[in-house]
């Protein structure tokens, strides 16, 4: 009688759970969007490399009737974003600022969501490691769907001044999966309290193992400051790399891509043509390699970094801007 009694007592209490969370679903869902993506890419051809158009999607959450935040990789270097939210209406939207070392992004709808339901931002700093959290999004396309599990670890490397370096993430074993980056981890509140980022893994599918943004650093970072996105995917370059590429200087940014309708992209910053191999990373080769901004020479030190994010912080759209970057063997200005 006493197992038959705990048993019972356990079902009751898994079904009031499973209730919880399917209210809890039912109120935040809405706020969930999902995140269309053309971006320009190398692909072979043949024997020749060619740019092509590739589609990819992604997730993100509202949080006015204008604004939405996400991943970074979901919508750094796209040429064109479509954003579909539950009711089935898709607006068109763009980037306005974007960290890939948090991997965070917020990006505006090119006009408002009418009767926007939206998320509300909790205190990821309150989050503790055995916490339930859910995650909705569109893994493999499959829209709103839900996914949930515990938060297992903290990660914080927020002590730096300038903010390029920042990053915190929450480790969740919550299921994560392609297309699920940028939505949104709710705590049992219904609070964002993290935005997917990524998953580690062996295999390329998920294994327990996966990292959401915190939403304090997507506040600090993305709503408080709102650092102007250039649309240039950049790599570092220090030291042997850069002699290997007869930089002038220790340390500059090779560009990678470059979004055509984007600050940099008008200014005519150009990505790179060649892909190489380079230990264990893939890069694109050919492309600009930008020595300093306004004055600023690059310099892979807090002090230089902090300066540049400084700069940034002040920078409004249509605000002076100059590149000083090295091109076939030159060194040339770009001037907005």
């Amino acid at each position: 009688m006493r197992y038959l009694l705990l048993g019972i007592t356990i079902l009751l209490y898994t079904s009031s759970k499973a209730q919880d969370l399917s209210k809890l679903y039912e109120t935040v869902r809405p706020s969930v969007v999902v995140i269309f993506s053309e971006e320009k890419k190398l692909e072979k051809q043949g024997a020749s490399l060619k740019m092509v158009s590739s589609q990819s999607l992604g997730s993100g959450f509202l949080i006015s009737d204008t604004e939405i935040l996400t991943a970074a990789h979901v919508v750094d270097v796209a040429e064109q974003l479509l954003v579909q939210f539950l009711d089935g209406e898709i607006i068109e939207a763009k980037v306005v600022s974007s960290f890939k070392n948090s991997d965070i992004a917020l990006i505006s709808l090119t006009t408002p969501k009418k009767n926007a339901i939206t998320a509300t931002l909790g205190d990821s700093d309150e989050s503790k490691i055995g916490e339930r959290v859910v995650i909705v999004g569109a893994p493999f396309g499959l829209r709103h769907s839900l996914s949930s599990g515990y938060i297992s670890g903290l990660i914080k490397n927020n002590e730096d001044k300038n903010p390029f370096t920042n990053a915190e993430y929450i480790q969740t074993d919550a299921a994560i999966n392609t297309g699920n980056s940028g939505g949104p981890m709710f705590n049992l509140k219904g609070e964002v309290i993290g935005i997917v980022s990524h998953i580690k893994t062996i295999t390329g599918g998920f294994q327990g193992i996966g990292f959401a943004a915190t939403s304090n650093i997507a506040k600090k970072l993305l709503l408080d400051k709102k650092i102007l996105w250039t649309g240039a995917e950049v790599v570092p370059l220090s030291g042997e790399s850069a002699k290997m590429l007869n930089v002038p200087q220790n340390d500059a940014l090779l560009v990678q891509r470059v979004v055509s309708n984007s600050p940099f992209g008008k200014m005519g910053l150009r990505g790179g043509t060649l892909e190489a191999t380079i230990g264990e990373q893939t890069i694109l080769l050919g492309g600009d390699i930008i020595l300093a901004v306004n004055g600023i020479r690059f310099e892979f030190t807090d002090e230089t970094l902090t300066k540049l994010g400084d700069f940034a912080n002040t920078l409004k759209p249509g605000d002076p801007i100059a590149l000083e970057i090295l091109r076939d063997g030159k060194v040339i200005l770009l001037r907005n």
